[in-house]
């Protein structure tokens, strides 16, 4: 059984998402949110985007820690 630590490369393949480099640059770069927006409560996703990501945060596991990796970028252009 595998113990590896998820990836974004990982976690965007659960979310169905395209998980190479340059897809998530993009998702990224064209899917920032407000400051006051948090990740689970983006527009973009769909339910069970939603309910995945809002699983793996309250696990405060492994995931938890990619999520808020992607949470962080996700909010970089409203940091100022």
């Amino acid at each position: 059984m595998s113990q590896t630590r998820p990836r974004m490369t990982n976690l965007f393949e659960q979310l169905g998402l395209d998980s190479s480099e340059e897809a998530i640059s993009l998702f990224i770069a064209t899917h920032q949110l407000t400051a006051d927006t948090p990740i689970t409560e983006a527009e973009y996703w769909t339910d069970a985007q939603r309910q995945f990501l809002i699983e793996k945060l309250k696990s405060d596991g492994s995931w938890a820690i990619t999520v808020d990796q992607l949470s962080e970028s996700l909010h970089e252009d409203s940091v100022g």
